[in-house]
């Protein structure tokens, strides 16, 4: 029973010794150890010679396009082409009937031979009028007559000759040809089908691929700044013909299409504040159709000590696009910034950067403006 006793007295002490000890921790006082800097990789821009360009959406147009046409009336008597061929100027595509107009040629042609005899002996009668009024043999009456049915028969003769080329040129639309190089479109006739000429019935199109146009849109602003720029390089109307134009298609990687501007208009359009363009390209492998959505480019000054920075470096809020920044003291700053091009991966900065800032290009989402970091050089 006594040893009972003592062993429970240990415990007891045991215990208030040990909330004795645990009191005295709690009185000491903690301290806050503050995290380090997050690490970030930092480069300065890439420097060098940069072409900047002009973008713009462009619509493909043939250079020349027509509906093939029936100028004269009749049955259609042969088709000498297949649907969708290529074919040269000159080529011909259809024939309406031609024994109609080929009567009316010879009947013409008979006109003139009759009214060219007339006009032979009314010359002849009005010389001998001449000269029988020298030797007084006949009066002046006379003369006048012979010169009256002179002129009369010269005017039927011009008719006559009128009426032949009216003939044969109605004759040649028989013959419906190409007008240029070009493909011709599926035929809307048929072999044995009748055509007229009023209202004139369509028998095809063609168009003409190669070469093609490309139509665009450049807008005031851009306008100016051009202008400027040509006045800087003392560049003539002439000049700005050989300016190129490259094109991508939707499916290009960039714009692997050449060709030159060739026309801009010398008005802005009031209603949209554009200017309207339109560049040429030879299009021999026909790559291209009219129609089609093209994106456009055309340079326009070239920077030989451009500043770029990698595209993933490039933030977007509210105010636009920014960078970040590590400045002297180690600590970030946000910089807006003024893009260009594309050129790779790296993005061309017009403004807002200086050729020795330290970009963030690694670690931005540790990277808070106003906070300090610990910047390492990318590649090292």
């Amino acid at each position: 029973m006594l040893l009972a006793l003592k062993r429970r007295e240990a415990v007891v002490l045991s215990l208030a010794l040990g909330s004795l000890l645990a009191l005295a921790g709690c009185g000491e006082k903690n301290t806050y150890v503050a995290p380090p800097p997050p690490k970030v990789t930092v480069a300065k821009p890439t420097q060098r010679a940069v072409t900047h360009y002009l973008h713009a959406t462009g619509t493909t147009a043939a250079v020349n396009s027509a509906d093939l046409v029936a100028r004269v009336s009749g049955f259609i008597q042969g088709i000498d082409y297949k649907d969708g061929d290529a074919v040269k100027k000159g080529k011909v595509l259809f024939v309406i009937e031609q024994q109609p107009y080929a009567l009316k040629v010879e009947q013409s042609k008979a006109s003139v031979a009759s009214a060219e005899a007339s006009l032979k002996r009314a010359k002849t009668d009005y010389r001998r009028q001449v000269d029988l009024m020298k030797s007084g043999s006949t009066t002046q009456a006379r003369l006048d007559s012979a010169i009256a049915t002179r002129d009369s028969d010269q005017a039927s003769y011009d008719q006559a000759v009128a009426g032949l080329k009216e003939n044969q040129i109605y004759y040649g639309y028989t013959s419906v040809a190409a007008p240029f190089d070009g493909i011709v479109t599926a035929r809307q006739v048929s072999l044995g089908a009748y055509v007229a000429s009023s209202p004139p019935t369509t028998l095809a199109s063609i168009v003409q691929v190669s070469p093609i146009n490309v139509n665009f849109t450049v807008n005031e602003r851009d306008v100016l700044r051009i202008r400027a720029e040509i006045r800087k390089r003392g560049l003539t109307p002439q000049d700005l013909k050989k300016v190129p134009v490259e094109v991508g298609l939707q499916n290009d990687q960039g714009y692997p299409i050449k060709g030159h501007l060739d026309y801009a208009s010398p008005t802005v359009d009031a209603s949209t504040g554009t200017l309207t363009a339109r560049g040429v390209f030879d299009n021999a492998s026909h790559v291209m159709l009219a129609g089609m959505f093209v994106r456009v480019r055309i340079p326009t000054s070239r920077d030989e000590n451009a500043l770029l920075v990698s595209d993933a470096a490039l933030g977007n809020d509210q105010s636009g696009r920014y960078v970040l920044v590590v400045n002297k003291d180690n600590v970030v700053e946000q910089r807006n910034v003024t893009i260009g091009d594309r050129d790779g991966s790296l993005r061309v900065i017009e403004k807002g950067l200086k050729p020795d800032d330290r970009v963030i290009v690694a670690g931005l989402m540790r990277a808070v403006p106003g906070q300090k970091v610990e910047p390492h050089t990318a590649g090292k």
